[in-house]
């Protein structure tokens, strides 16, 4: 097996990053990073963090603050 390089371990994490992010209709939802960059600019977003257990984590606690409407 090949060791990663640093460059390589760079790119695994930053694929593997997830965002939450605020629509206009108050409801938030969570992208990878692939998908973040296909969406262009949000008003809120929070992220990027390293699992997307982490983002819906982050998700219930703004649906919890009122930052945040739920599906």
């Amino acid at each position: 097996m090949a060791a990663e390089t640093p460059e390589d371990t760079q790119n695994t994490q930053e694929s593997d990053s997830w965002h939450v992010i605020k629509q206009t209709d108050g409801h938030c939802e969570i992208f990878s990073q692939a998908e973040l960059a296909q969406l262009g600019e949000s008003p809120q977003m929070w992220g990027p963090f390293a699992s997307r257990a982490e983002a819906i984590a982050k998700r219930v606690g703004l649906i919890r603050a009122g930052k945040c409407l739920p599906k």
